[in-house]
């Protein structure tokens, strides 16, 4: 293999494996992101689903509840503690 910019075969060949590498780091690092995305959002929704439903739960018993959608639970789980109680006012106020 003739040299490359006064570099020998040996030392090209080193420097394009490097390169390689982290070329794949880069790669595998855009492709694993949005995979994590959608984990955390599936994640978050069923935490959302399982605070809602707590509240149907003790809301059932004063005639409170709240619509449990992909909608909803995201919002819950996205806010958290917070988000419940925004859902709540919500439900409270404007509904």
């Amino acid at each position: 293999m003739p040299a490359i910019g006064g570099l020998s075969g040996d030392m090209t060949i080193a420097i394009a494996y490097v390169f390689g590498i982290i070329l794949l780091y880069i790669i595998g690092r855009m492709f694993f992101m949005p995979i994590k995305l959608i984990f955390r959002l599936i994640y978050n929704g069923l935490i959302g689903g399982v605070m809602l439903w707590a509240v149907n739960f003790i809301g059932s018993h004063v005639g409170f509840m709240i619509a449990i959608n992909p909608l909803t639970a995201l919002i819950a789980g996205f806010l958290g503690l917070p988000g419940v109680i925004l859902l709540i006012l919500f439900k409270i106020f404007i509904v």
